[in-house]
């Protein structure tokens, strides 16, 4: 009985290494033994969607990425692992199959996610579109599938919250007295992210060997994390204000997104507006209060929840970005923005500040105008008759 005890417990503490867990799954005891009893055979390849889940996870260093090259990212990893998590606790001592994976299925694990777990519908639909890949990609290994896969609804939420700083904002922040060294360095960090168009990741990534000259200009070459692209951004006047004491010093992102909220509220953009944010909930979806230290009250758990904020609550680094194509659009020409945003189209950049056909239809009549009252403007030539010729 020892001996068999023993291997149990090395069979369980080598999957949970492997498979790291969320310690609220708890199925996944359950799964494990399930496993150690029925054992898949490593030439037969599980149906099992849990299995092919962690097989993804597990070959996550060798298979193609957005950019072509080998490895998925952290943030995708860290999806699939999230997406484990939640559909352990979905199915409970069910085990579903990929091929159980239909329109029903889709429509009875959204409602789940959103109703019953209280996620943000943008999120709900993300888990969607990354379980219907985990499918995909066990068809692709010869495992069945159903014929509706490609109909189940997942794709992304209309974004209805565009958040920015506009330029009488950003004055503000600039102008506001500050009593610590940290709110000064986020601030830096905003005012030049506001300048450069770039994510926060990229943002705060940028050192010294990003500024170089070529031609007689001055330029911040980068790439980007999520696209693979390569920006080269020319250095502005209002940039070199920024760092004229040199660069901002190193801060991790989540410190920064914190930071921000603090730097906002005392530079008093408090307005309240229309959001989403990030937040303690309890068992109905309620916000759980802080106390006076800022702590939550009681446990809950991370959901987005959407209402009437203060404006600097909704504040985090991908103001920078959207703040940036906010405020030029319409100044700057169309094609230099998405040249520095990287935005595959028009129309994309347009959604992404909130602009619909109607404002460029505007922008078109604005334009006409200007031209119009130049015209106007423009002095008339005559022809005045030489009297010395008469």
């Amino acid at each position: 009985m020892n001996n068999n005890l023993s291997e149990i417990e090395n069979f369980v503490i080598s999957k949970f290494k492997e498979e790291r867990p969320d310690p609220t799954e708890k199925n996944w005891l359950h799964e494990a033994m399930d496993n150690f009893y029925n054992p898949t055979n490593e030439d037969e390849k599980s149906d099992i969607i849990t299995d092919c889940i962690q097989q993804v996870i597990n070959t996550a260093g060798t298979r193609e990425n957005a950019h072509r090259g080998l490895g998925l990212s952290k943030s995708r990893i860290k999806s699939y692992q999230n997406l484990l998590n939640i559909f352990r606790k979905f199915q409970g001592r069910k085990k579903y199959r990929v091929k159980d994976v239909d329109i029903n299925f889709g429509k009875r694990f959204l409602d789940w996610l959103l109703n019953s777990q209280n996620y943000s519908e943008g999120y709900a639909r993300k888990k969607i579109d990354d379980l219907k890949s985990v499918c995909a990609d066990a068809e692709v290994h010869g495992i069945e599938t159903s014929s509706q896969l490609k109909k189940v609804k997942g794709g992304k939420s209309k974004n209805d919250f565009i958040i920015y700083l506009n330029p009488s904002e950003l004055d503000q922040i600039a102008r506001t007295e500050l009593k610590t060294e940290a709110l000064e360095n986020v601030r830096k960090w905003l005012l030049l992210g506001c300048n450069l168009g770039q994510r926060g990741g990229d943002l705060l990534k940028l050192t010294e060997d990003n500024f170089i000259v070529r031609n007689g200009l001055e330029l911040i070459e980068l790439k980007q994390q999520k696209t693979g692209k390569n920006v080269t951004i020319p250095v502005l006047p209002t940039t070199k204000e920024i760092l004229k004491e040199g660069l901002p010093y190193k801060i991790a992102i989540q410190n920064f997104n914190d930071n921000l909220k603090e730097l906002c509220h005392i530079a008093g953009i408090n307005e309240h507006i229309p959001g989403a944010k990030v937040t303690m909930v309890d068992e109905q979806g309620k916000e759980i209060p802080k106390d006076k230290t800022g702590k939550y009250i009681k446990k809950g758990k991370k959901r987005k929840i959407t209402g009437s904020f203060p404006k600097c609550q909704l504040i985090s680094s991908h103001v920078c970005r959207r703040s940036f194509a906010s405020n030029n659009y319409g100044t700057l020409p169309t094609p230099l923005i998405m040249q520095i945003t990287q935005h595959s189209s028009e129309k994309m950049l347009l959604q992404y500040i909130g602009k619909s056909g109607m404002d460029y239809a505007q922008q078109i009549a604005d334009f006409y105008a200007k031209q119009i009252q130049k015209e106007k403007k423009d002095p008339e030539m005559h022809v005045i008759k030489n009297a010395a010729n008469e």
